[in-house]
């Protein structure tokens, strides 16, 4: 890497949002380091690295304290401050709470809740410090409502909706900005490794664009914005109504959306 260009960090990158999410740091003239527990993280840095851009893959398991401690040892020795960090990497389980495998649900709150704090707690005191950078969280329009079919991770993504802003709060008197991008159903494959291939969420055609979803939380974060509900007009609108609507009837939605269509 030189260091001639601003660093950003992307976690959960090999794939999906994460992936285009570095890729709109490398084609705005950032170079970048990638995380993600699978070995896709190696062909995708390879393929970042292009137009002047450098992307180092850590292949790292975010669940554990040591692969957090590991990946912020790996950008700390790149020597260049963090100008940008996406707190993206995340996974769902869809089922009844009571049916569900107990250890899913500690993964869930391990990378979703435990991971994402502690890397924003490393990240932001190194920007506070500086009084500079900015923080992308991946949240979810799923955080403004009762997940049924899929409770632990709908309560995750609140545990960081809700962080994301108690820290925008928090560094309101500093020049370190934090965002939190809040997309709907998108066409990753998040559905088929949270096992939701045979719900209605899951077969779902018209899913969002993730380069799209990108597009729209990376203009957010350089803009400094608080929050953007990307990417579909049918996305923005859940969002607008989930403001207004009791906790009862979007529970009732989501398990319309989550709960397995052969039940």
């Amino acid at each position: 890497m030189t260091d001639t260009r601003p660093l950003a960090l992307i976690t959960g990158a090999s794939s999906g949002i994460g992936y285009q999410l570095a890729l709109q740091f490398t084609t705005h003239g950032y170079d970048v380091i990638v995380a993600a527990e699978d070995d896709a993280i190696l062909p995708a840095a390879a393929s970042l690295a292009r137009e002047g851009a450098s992307a180092e893959a850590v292949q790292v398991d975010l669940r554990s304290a040591d692969g957090v401690e590991q990946l912020y040892r790996a950008v700390s020795e790149s020597g260049r401050p963090l100008a940008a960090a996406a707190l993206n990497a995340g996974v769902g389980r869809g089922g009844r709470f009571v049916d569900t495998d107990l250890q899913d649900d500690f993964d869930i709150v391990d990378l979703n809740v435990r991971a994402t704090m502690h890397l924003a707690k490393l990240v932001l005191r190194d920007m506070v410090r500086r009084d500079c950078g900015r923080v992308l969280f991946t949240s979810s329009i799923a955080s403004t409502m009762p997940g049924s079919f899929q409770p632990v991770y709908n309560a995750s993504k609140s545990f960081v909706q809700s962080l994301a802003e108690a820290l925008q709060d928090e560094l309101r008197d500093t020049d370190v900005t934090v965002t939190s991008l809040m997309p709907g159903p998108t066409d990753t494959n998040f559905f088929h490794r949270a096992k939701m291939d045979d719900t209605v969420v899951g077969r779902m055609n018209l899913k969002d664009d993730p380069a799209d979803v990108a597009r729209q939380g990376f203009e957010a974060l350089m803009r400094g914005d608080r929050k953007v509900v990307a990417e579909s007009l049918s996305t923005k609108a859940i969002g607008l109504a989930n403001r207004v609507l009791p906790d009862s009837v979007k529970a009732v939605a989501n398990r319309v959306l989550s709960a397995p269509v052969n039940r």
